[in-house]
C-alpha cells in the first residue's frame, strides 16, 4: 500500500496509506487531511490544488488540457502544482509528498 504525505500549509504532515487506484483528494478526504475540492473532483475548480515533491513529479502522466485550464486558476500554482482530484494513486508514487497551499482569500 503506498503512503503519500501530505502537508499543510502551517508545515502540519500527515502520512496517509493510500489505496490504489484512488485520487489524492480522495484518500486525503477519507483521512481528513484539510483540503477543499468545492466542486468534489469534477474538475471544475482549483480548490484542490497541491504541489507534488519534484522527485515523484516525472512519474506522474502529464495533465489533461482541463486540468492545466483549471491550474491557471490556482493561487500559489508552481512547476510541480497539480489538482489532487486527477492525481490517482499508484505503487509508485509511494513516498510522495503533497504540499496544500495556503488558500487565497478575498
Amino acid at each position: 500500500m503506498p503512503k503519500i504525505t501530505f502537508i499543510t500549509a502551517d508545515g502540519a504532515r500527515n502520512e496517509v496509506a493510500a489505496k490504489t487506484g484512488e485520487t489524492l483528494l480522495e484518500m486525503a478526504r477519507r483521512a481528513d487531511v484539510e483540503i477543499d475540492g468545492a466542486c468534489e473532483g469534477s474538475l471544475a475548480c482549483s480548490t484542490c490544488h497541491v504541489v507534488v515533491d519534484d522527485a515523484h513529479f516525472s512519474t506522474l502522466p502529464g495533465p489533461r488540457e482541463d486540468e492545466t485550464d483549471m491550474l491557471d486558476l490556482a493561487f500559489g500554482r508552481g512547476p510541480t502544482s497539480r489538482l489532487a482530484c486527477q492525481v490517482v494513486v499508484t505503487d509508485e508514487l509511494d513516498g510522495m509528498a503533497a504540499a496544500i497551499p495556503e488558500p487565497f482569500e478575498i
